[in-house]
């Protein structure tokens, strides 16, 4: 949501966080409305913060939700913040303060949220910030491990044992689902946040003989060195560099013709084990270009 920003994402976790049962589209809409709102207010740049959380809840709980586990999702910007006479109204279908707005995106927000058990409320202060606080009733069930056996990507683990990857990716978490999965599938793996580093770890195992296989790299990073540029400066090393470019901005021109840019294939985010996978497959057993 945050690519071609310039604003910028930290997310914070405790360990063991209890999970939900939530339908993932439903909720998917609530994140991604909250962090648009978040980049609107937020024109010159910023930090959205997303922290999640466990909590427990007694029976005189201010949100008049009902005794209990819950999980917490606090959203909070560094905006323009929003004005008290506008504090009330902001759930209200219809009401926006945006030219060409629906007035429907809050609204929709606090209907789902309602509708999983839970309660969101907002605080705001002008010039300072808005924080949304969210609360889904956390779930007594374990979550289902979501992992694909190698077998369905048509390769085994051993068959990439000593192949390396580096991926680039500002978003922390990314950069570890990312380095997991590849690790499942048998590569070895090096990550890192930004455009520079991915030039010099490119540049120091060229010059050591012993280049990546493939490079995964985020076409966007704000407030820093993204792919495109960095491809270039990549392929001045080593013109055999085997560069992927990654987004979730399918209609970018690079991501469409990402071969006159420098790249020899493209994944679209978010990416599972199955479409990475088909595209290293498809990028280092042929020796050629995927999308």
């Amino acid at each position: 949501m945050l690519s071609g920003s310039n604003v910028q994402g930290r997310i914070e976790t405790v360990d063991g966080l209890c999970a939900i049962e939530a339908d993932g589209g439903q909720v998917s809409q609530v994140f991604n409305n909250l962090i648009i709102n978040a980049v609107q207010a937020m024109p010159g740049g910023g930090t959205i913060s997303i922290r999640a959380a466990n909590i427990s809840l007694d029976d005189t709980n201010p949100f008049s939700l009902p005794a209990g586990d819950y999980v917490s999702f606090l959203f909070e910007d560094e905006g323009c913040g929003i004005p008290s006479e506008n504090m009330k109204k902001i759930f209200d279908p219809y009401f926006t303060t945006k030219a060409g707005g629906s007035g429907l995106g809050l609204a929709s927000v606090q209907s789902i949220v309602n509708r999983h058990g839970g309660r969101i409320s907002v605080r705001s202060a002008i010039g300072r910030g808005t924080a949304f606080e969210m609360l889904l009733p956390a779930s007594r069930q374990s979550p289902p491990v979501n992992r694909v056996p190698a077998a369905e990507t048509n390769d085994s683990p051993d068959a990439h044992a000593g192949i390396s990857l580096l991926v680039m990716d500002d978003e922390e978490m990314i950069r570890e689902l990312a380095a997991a999965m590849l690790e499942d599938l048998g590569y070895r793996v090096t990550v890192c946040a930004r455009g520079e580093e991915a030039v010099a770890l490119c540049q120091a195992a060229f010059e050591t003989g012993l280049p990546f296989s493939a490079v995964i790299m985020d076409l966007t990073i704000p407030g820093g060195m993204g792919g495109k540029e960095a491809a270039g400066l990549i392929r001045a090393v080593d013109p055999q560099a085997r560069l992927i470019v990654s987004s979730g901005y399918s209609n970018d021109p690079i991501m469409a013709d990402y071969g006159q840019y420098g790249f020899s294939a493209v994944v679209l985010k978010p990416y599972g084990i199955r479409e990475i996978g088909k595209v290293l497959n498809g990028l280092l057993m042929a020796g050629g270009s995927s999308a």
